[in-house]
């Protein structure tokens, strides 16, 4: 059940993006009067699902759910037909308006996945409003579980002052722009201190077992317990210990600490269950394992239920919903360039990080929820949008820097050209689409 719930909303997106994409390439192309030969959905490889002609242009639904595409007449695309080309060119043929009015339809696309995702992060800021907590909040400093970042830096306990010279007024988005930052200062022991990852960083990550950076010192509370532990008959999930080996504890990383020190003893613990504290004795193995789960992340709600941290709640009008939305849209926006600098820059390993399909399909969560929904397809419409702008052959970015060319110079490419660059374009974006979902299966394979 939960696979098909993931696979409904991540098909879902994927319809609504190439829909309204290829519809920005579409209406301008109506407008100008050129011909649309083709409207998919998906592709549609020796046959498709569904099909009808209405018009001049066949409307359908392909096979293949990798993409979607307009074919629009006298265009070098991906179809490579170039039987039409052979011909004298028509007045409704792409090919035969004039430059400026080719470049609106080239630029369509991407025009309606950056207007897209703006729309969509008002109407949630309208909606929803906004959750955060504040970093003032966080008292008792971050959380590192993960070796590499100590190894970088940070420590367990330190308290965010500012990222690349500005203040961090929430915790919520510290972890986004502390990946890509140059320098991280922390308030530790009294003393600001600076941190700064080495170039390699995502690299180092990329390698760990562990992505996340750093997290929220949370209680240790527990989720479930593994059947052949020597504790089931002691605790149960929803457990917190409050005490372990006779001294108090407030966070799970305290527990996780003593534990490594403990390997193969009986202690006492104080265990809060229902509003009691019980007092009991749990047994650590030679692995240093208690043979249970804990949670690794607790609902906002549920923070501010055990006292944890205040959470912060903020509601918009509509018309207050239209700057924060469109910030956040920006945010978003210099968030993925900075991504796509990293990828691009080999030192940092960024790359190793580049999903496929089945990255996306994993981003969406395992239950329906409308505002993840909507929050996730937003950022894969600013990615789709970014991505096309490529001045890469075969993408809306490349056909947009001929044209360019060709406005300014005044020469237009000659169709020849066209059509080898296009299947340089589309060998280059077969590789990366190959690469990207390598990358996947060998995640799966040895990132288990």
């Amino acid at each position: 059940m939960e696979i098909a719930i993931k696979l409904s909303q991540f098909l879902l997106s994927l319809s609504i993006l190439i829909i309204l994409h290829e519809l920005g390439h579409f209406i301008p192309a109506k407008l100008f009067k050129t011909r649309v030969e083709k409207f998919y959905l998906f592709f549609d490889i020796k046959y498709s699902l569904l099909k009808k002609k209405i018009g001049e242009t066949e409307y359908g639904i392909g096979w293949l759910p990798l993409g979607g595409y307009v074919k629009i007449s006298g265009m070098i695309d991906e179809s490579m037909d170039t039987e039409q080309l052979a011909l004298e060119p028509q007045p409704w043929e792409f090919r035969s308006k004039p430059a400026w009015q080719r470049l609106i339809i080239m630029l369509g696309g991407v025009t309606v996945n950056f207007i897209l995702a703006f729309i969509i992060y008002i109407g949630m800021t309208f909606f929803y409003g906004e959750q955060y907590i504040a970093n003032s909040e966080v008292k008792d400093g971050i959380w590192i579980a993960n070796p590499v970042v100590e190894k970088a830096g940070l420590k367990t306990g330190d308290k965010l002052v500012s990222i690349d010279g500005e203040k961090v007024e929430r915790f919520d988005n510290a972890n986004e722009k502390a990946l890509f930052s140059k320098e991280i200062v922390v308030l530790r022991n009294g003393q600001e201190v600076k941190v700064h990852f080495p170039v390699n960083f995502i690299n180092q990550l990329m390698d760990g077992k562990k992505a996340s950076l750093m997290e929220l010192r949370l209680p240790f509370v527990v989720t479930d317990i593994q059947p052949d532990s020597q504790n089931k008959a002691v605790l149960k999930p929803k457990d917190i210990i409050t005490s372990f080996n006779g001294k108090p504890v407030r966070f799970a990383d305290e527990v996780l600490a003593a534990i490594d020190t403990l390997k193969g003893k009986t202690i006492p613990v104080t265990i809060k269950r229902d509003d009691k504290e019980i007092a009991a004795n749990i047994k650590i193995n030679d692995s240093a394992k208690l043979g249970i789960k804990y949670a690794a992340k607790i609902p906002y709600d549920d923070m501010e239920k055990l006292g944890l941290y205040k959470i912060s709640k903020q509601e918009f009008g509509f018309f207050e919903s239209i700057p924060v939305g469109i910030d956040r849209g920006f945010d978003q926006l210099a968030s993925y360039g900075k991504q796509l600098k990293a990828i691009f820059t080999p030192k940092t390993g960024a790359y190793k990080g580049v999903g496929g399909f089945a990255a996306i399909f994993n981003i969406f969560p395992h239950t329906w929820s409308w505002e993840a929904f909507w929050g996730i397809t937003a950022l894969l419409s600013i990615m789709l949008g970014v991505m096309n702008l490529l001045p890469i052959p075969a993408l809306d970015g490349g056909h947009v820097m001929f044209l360019l060319y060709e406005i300014i110079s005044g020469r237009k490419p000659s169709d020849k050209f066209l059509e080898r660059a296009q299947m340089v374009g589309f060998i280059l974006l077969i590789s990366l689409l190959l690469f990207a979902n390598g990358n996947d299966i060998y995640k799966a394979i040895f990132h288990k």
